[in-house]
């Protein structure tokens, strides 16, 4: 992995936003609801979108807009993070990268305009540019449809079990409709916009605990050997803990630390990686820390429930060193999940 380097760190914030502001042709960065694609094409279909070990399909948990300067083939850029919320797995995690160039078939070759767009309506665009329709329950690929209305799509037949029980069963019978109706399938997560400020290059200073000597000599001898006690049992845990707090102490709400190539900051010392634990791209280049996803973040989803529900410390995202092009579809990247250690 790559050492950290001169680049600022740049902090996501989660705040409010309006919904035109979160669809694609923005190009957003974002938490939660339906996923805004990049590229039409290429989606990852409802194999790709399941969750490794249970099975089921995974929830959109964000994504972020993070083109490549320099780089004619990834003028447009975005990383996708999905995550298992399903009880009692709530513990898979696949992530995706998409890039394109400025000229593509999808989007303007001009920014997209500061402006909300003239129309007023709440409808939720469920087919892409492309003809892809997607799933009325996750917005990810939905290569099935109703039997009965053909004009209804799903990923899956939970999601589909889920539509029907939902509404569907009603709406279905009234097909030209169905973007406007779409209930509350309680699966996925708020939305927010991730709003991208500099972390700031001053930070507090850490006091290196080990460093005694000064303290020691102006106090009396009576306690010498109690604080050189403390600072030989004082726990690698310990340490490693304080500097995730010291670091995120100035900007306490952050939800996301970007830098590509940048150390992530772990909250513990269990499972950190090692440079072999993260697998090279099928390009074969290696893959470098993007981003990471702060702890912080949960507060925002309202997923707790009575029993198992999602958690981690630190969700760290690792792509490809040389951002390759495999076409115009959707690159799995990798992620690394560090729990927090329970501490006596």
């Amino acid at each position: 992995m790559a050492a950290a380097g001169a680049r600022p760190v740049e902090l996501g914030f989660a705040e409010s936003a309006p919904a035109w502001r979160l669809r694609s042709e923005q190009f957003p960065s974002k938490v939660g609801g339906r996923p805004a694609w990049l590229g039409a094409a290429g989606l990852p279909g409802p194999r790709a979108l399941a969750c490794e070990l249970c099975g089921r399909p995974l929830s959109f948990l964000l994504q972020v807009y993070a083109p490549l300067p320099g780089r004619p083939d990834a003028f447009h850029r975005c990383i996708f993070l999905f995550c298992c919320r399903e009880q009692p797995c709530c513990a898979g995690l696949r992530v995706f990268r998409n890039q394109l160039p400025r000229k593509n078939d999808f989007y303007s070759y001009e920014p997209p305009s500061e402006n909300p767009p003239p129309e007023t309506g709440e409808s939720v665009c469920l087919q892409l540019k492309s003809g892809a329709h997607l799933c009325r329950v996750c917005g990810c690929l939905g290569p099935k449809t109703c039997s009965r209305c053909h004009k209804a799509y799903y990923c899956s037949k939970e999601h589909q079990t889920l539509d029907w029980r939902l509404g569907h069963k009603q709406a279905c019978a009234q097909p030209d409709h169905l973007d406007h109706i779409i209930p509350d399938h309680n699966f996925l997560f708020p939305e927010f916009e991730i709003v991208i400020e500099t972390e700031d290059e001053i930070m507090p200073e850490v006091v290196e605990k080990e460093d005694y000597s000064e303290i020691i000599e102006s106090m009396g001898e009576a306690l010498e050997e109690e604080l050189d006690s403390m600072a030989k049992h004082e726990s690698r845990e310990d340490k490693i803990f304080q500097k995730f707090k010291t670091q995120i102490a100035l900007e306490p709400e952050q939800i996301l630390r970007y830098g590509r190539g940048i150390a992530p900051i772990w909250i513990s010392g269990e499972n950190i990686p090692q440079e072999k634990d993260i697998p090279d791209c099928p390009c074969g280049a290696k893959r470098i820390l993007e981003f990471q996803v702060m702890p912080q973040l949960l507060n925002y989803l309202k997923a707790d429930r009575l029993g198992k529900s999602i958690d981690w410390g630190i969700l760290a995202v690792f792509t490809c060193a040389e951002s390759c092009s495999l076409g115009t579809g959707y690159t799995e990247e990798f992620v690394w999940k560090q729990d927090v250690t329970d501490t006596p």
